[in-house]
């Protein structure tokens, strides 16, 4: 089965490289690098290193504590994170600078992950959240390279997907040491599509253990004094297509009761930039660009945050929290980076991605869900009105996250043994 799934593979890379150009289009990064991609370099690497995959921002944000982690521990190992998006890619290197090396996750055809093996000879392999490879976990284990999947999550519908295929599935689960999920939901159906009982553990989800730092939150105070000017600051997080339009809507109807109230909005895709302050002009709602260093005045209506990796800082400037992709059936994103700033959260209906924390952030009262509209109007109005009630929603949030901490700790112990025995 993993024969032909090699073969189909490389008949679909000329489609590939043309989704590639597609994206690139409106994303000219995906244009770029597209030999690591292929697993060719253009210079000579470390090898023997502690290797991480995260897929995008999103895993590699969380992933970022648990690497200080170890580095801290292991200040002489070598580490290499790989992402498959731009975004992911540029948030490495922001983030953890030289510290670690970085590249692309090359396509799982035999021939780039050979060359992919012999550039870095890993000797751990830390995959996140949900991803299988059917060649990357055989060369694995055939190289006797301890395999570990951890802060695994794994849907219902990813679950019947891959109990379609279990003669790919199961030769590749094989390969795993350890698979350490989020929730014993997650832990059931990786055993139901294969995993055996003793290598899955349910260790939580690292994402609890989120670092703000203090600085972060002074920079978002100061920013909130010197450019907001002690307006109603309202943050809308990581929006997708079709969403910013339902708050810019909200906005025209909620500005008249809460005349001081500006609108903060932050694309969850830097390519939506252009198309977000258009998208604002057309509103005809007055736009600050972030990247314009201008000042907003009493007649700004939107604030267009067009820049990466500051999120957690402008959560700290705002009085209230939306985390999109959740008015839009994209699945929603994180609502506990916000929570541990320190902010008043909301979300909408579609919360898939994230139905545990949904479901516990509801459950401790640290959290609103909005299911239309009419919902968020009056949520974001009872929030101005109540600094009492916008503090209580703070603290209960806080609550949540520092209650739900500690994964990092169970899985840096379980890959202390692994890279103790190779080093």
């Amino acid at each position: 089965m993993r024969a032909f799934y090699s073969l189909l593979f490389y008949l679909l890379i000329p489609f590939i490289v043309v989704r590639l150009l597609w994206r690139g289009i409106k994303a000219p990064a995906y244009r770029c690098r597209w030999g690591e991609r292929f697993a060719f370099y253009h210079k000579k690497f470390a090898q023997g290193v502690i290797w991480f995959h995260a897929v995008s921002v999103g895993e590699a944000e969380a992933l970022f504590p648990l690497v200080r982690q170890l580095q801290k521990q292991h200040p002489d190992a070598r580490l290499l994170i790989t992402t498959t998006t731009p975004t992911g890619s540029a948030r490495v290197k922001a983030v953890m600078e030289e510290s670690v090396e970085h590249v692309y996750l090359p396509y799982d055809i035999p021939c780039a992950v050979n060359r992919f093996m012999q550039c870095f000879k890993p000797k751990i392999a830390v995959i996140m959240e949900t991803e299988i490879w059917p060649n990357i976990f055989s060369h694995c284990g055939k190289n006797e390279i301890p395999l570990f999947i951890i802060n695994a999550r794994l849907s219902e519908k990813s679950a019947r997907g891959y109990q379609k295929i279990p003669s790919l599935v199961l030769p590749a689960l094989v390969q795993v040491k350890l698979i350490a999920t989020q929730t014993q939901d997650d832990t059931n159906r990786f055993i139901a599509i294969g995993a055996e009982h003793e290598k899955v553990k349910t260790l939580g989800n690292i994402k609890f253990d989120v670092e703000i730092p203090r600085e972060t939150i002074e920079q978002g105070l100061q920013l909130k004094t010197n450019l907001f000017g002690g307006r109603f600051v309202w943050l809308i997080a990581s929006t997708h297509k079709d969403e910013e339009a339902i708050f810019l809507e909200i906005y025209r109807e909620i500005k008249p009761k809460i005349p001081e109230l500006l609108l903060v909005v932050v694309p969850r895709h830097p390519e939506r930039f252009g198309e977000v302050k258009k998208l604002c002009e057309q509103h005809q709602l007055a736009v600050v660009m972030r990247t314009s260093g201008e000042t907003c005045h009493q007649k700004t209506d939107v604030y267009l945050a067009d820049t990466m990796g500051e999120l957690k800082m402008l959560y700290a400037a705002a009085d209230a929290a939306f985390v999109g992709g959740s008015m839009v059936p994209v699945g929603g994103h994180n609502v506990l980076e916000a929570a541990a700033v320190g902010v008043p959260v909301l979300f909408g209906p579609y919360m898939v991605n994230f139905k545990e924390i949904a479901q516990g952030v509801l459950q401790e009262k640290a959290a609103i869900q909005c299911q239309n509209k009419d919902d968020i109007v009056s949520s974001i109005t009872a929030l101005h009105v109540d600094p009492v009630y916008r503090e209580q929603l703070t603290e209960k949030g806080k609550a949540f996250v520092r209650q739900n901490q500690g994964a990092i700790s169970g899985i840096c112990e379980i890959l202390e043994q692994d890279i103790t025995k190779k080093s």
